[in-house]
């Protein structure tokens, strides 16, 4: 099996693949050409490489679209399953909106920027003075329900499968579940109906690389959104080794001999 990768770090693990930089794309384009995997591109390069030269890539082109933002994440949970998403609000910012948003949701409430990870970008509003500044600043109002948590789930699909999960706990007075924001790991059970929530919405979507954070409300989940890049402490304290499940997984979809790879039309082959 022929497999070029993106990024060294995330693949350095893996058995016979080989590195090309991202600003090499133009220059090694037989040698991916001639890949039957492409692993972790960059995002700039996700549409060239699936749409133009049909290539199968790793994580998935859903991975990349749809978590690429939180609205389209958003909006792909809504459709897929929403009595699992926490009331969420998404809107232009104009003056009406923002007005409608007080309407709708009582404070506190959690505001959010439509890009950005590890808990950056995640307000909670308690005002309207905190409101007014979270406007001021973003194009998209992304308003949600705050959920009266102290902990959540990551959980690591890789493929199509759960891999791993551990809870993530807020700090003392903090607000925030990301261990970069100073939440410890904790090795506390998993429920059942989290992973089962997770698998399913995960392969509904075809999301193959992700971390996934989940809420636990009651016998309620509810899930926030996923990563497509995360972070690993949690699993390497779990021994979990990502590089031998995303290397089963490859295995597994390669196509049959003889067959067009999928994703590819006949015609380009």
């Amino acid at each position: 099996m022929r497999v070029v990768s993106f990024d060294a770090f995330r693949t350095l693990r893996l058995p016979s693949v080989t590195y090309i930089k991202p600003t090499h794309f133009q220059q090694k384009l037989g040698l991916i050409e001639a890949a039957d995997w492409v692993l972790f591109p960059e995002y700039w390069q996700v549409n060239s490489l699936y749409y133009g030269l049909h290539k199968k890539i790793f994580p998935s082109i859903a991975s990349y679209h749809l978590g690429h933002n939180k609205v389209e994440m958003t909006r792909a949970f809504q459709t897929v399953c929403p009595h699992n998403v926490p009331y969420t609000l998404i809107l232009a910012n104009t003056e009406q909106n923002r007005e409608s948003v007080l309407e709708q949701l009582d404070f506190p409430f959690v505001a959010k920027e439509v890009k950005n990870s590890r808990g950056n970008g995640v307000f909670l509003i308690q005002s309207r003075e905190d409101w007014q500044r979270y406007c001021q600043h973003n194009e998209v109002l992304y308003a949600q329900e705050y959920l009266p948590i102290q902990q959540d789930m990551r959980l690591v699909v890789i493929g199509r499968k759960v891999v791993a999960g551990y809870w993530r706990r807020q700090a003392e007075g903090g607000f925030h579940n990301n261990i970069a924001q100073g939440a410890a790991i904790v090795f506390d059970p998993i429920p059942d109906e989290a992973v089962e929530l997770v698998t399913r919405v995960a392969q509904r979507l075809n999301i193959n690389h992700a971390g996934f954070d989940v809420a636990q409300i009651g016998n309620h989940f509810y899930l926030f959104e996923f990563n497509r890049l995360f972070g690993n402490q949690g699993l390497v304290e779990q021994g979990v080794r990502l590089d031998r499940e995303i290397w089963e997984y490859l295995l597994a979809e390669q196509d049959p001999p003889g067959q067009p790879p999928q994703g590819r039309h006949p015609e380009a082959v």
